[in-house]
């Protein structure tokens, strides 16, 4: 990431140096996830759709420890496995919008609240900005060679109540409290990157 690129990363001491914990990110390009991972403080093991596993990428990507989902179906291995990097105090890491978007944590599904309450683990919001301004050159599909992306990294909070209910309505409840961080981390990364919206 930082051959191709110029990451800007601020605020990655705020991930627990030790623990369970789980980064949200926000999915507006491909690069995304793969710089996240190449400036987190932390391994990170990323639930990733299972069409991204093609050809050299399935090896690669297992190899460095990732979790292939089925998005088509309740994927109770890749739920297993998430769960468990969790229980061994590893970072997970988590597209709460589901799919790429216009990364702005509007409509989040419920998968990270759960991740979160059932894992008791703290979220650490991550706002990825300028990944998607613009197109490269060479390759249309990524972002200008050397071009700055600010990736930063905001205060871990706890999505449950504290009471430890993994009931529809916790989850629910939790969801609502998720994305009212991750919205307002959004906001005030774009204020202290001097970027705008992700997508103009």
């Amino acid at each position: 990431m930082y051959g191709l690129w110029k990451p800007r990363v601020l605020g990655a001491w705020k991930v627990p140096a030790t623990g369970p914990a789980i980064l949200a990110v926000n999915h507006s390009h491909n690069i995304d996830g793969p710089m996240v991972m190449g400036v987190a403080p932390r391994p990170t093991h990323f639930l990733i759709k299972k069409e991204a596993f093609i050809g050299p990428l399935d090896p690669f990507l297992l190899a460095i420890g990732q979790l292939k989902v089925d998005r088509q179906t309740a994927d109770r291995q890749a739920i297993t496995r998430a769960l468990g990097v969790l229980n061994d105090g590893g970072v997970l890491g988590i597209f709460p919008e589901g799919s790429r978007g216009e990364g702005d944590f509007a409509s989040l599904r419920a998968g990270l609240a759960y991740f979160a309450v059932r894992g008791g683990a703290p979220v650490v919001p991550v706002a990825v900005l300028g990944s998607s301004e613009r197109s490269g050159r060479l390759v249309k599909a990524l972002p200008p060679l050397r071009s700055r992306v600010d990736v930063v990294f905001g205060d871990p909070f706890e999505a449950g109540d504290g009471s430890g209910r993994r009931t529809r309505k916790a989850l629910d409840e939790a969801t609502e409290r998720i994305q009212k961080h991750l919205a307002a981390h959004l906001e005030n990364a774009r204020r202290l990157t001097g970027r705008r919206a992700t997508l103009e």
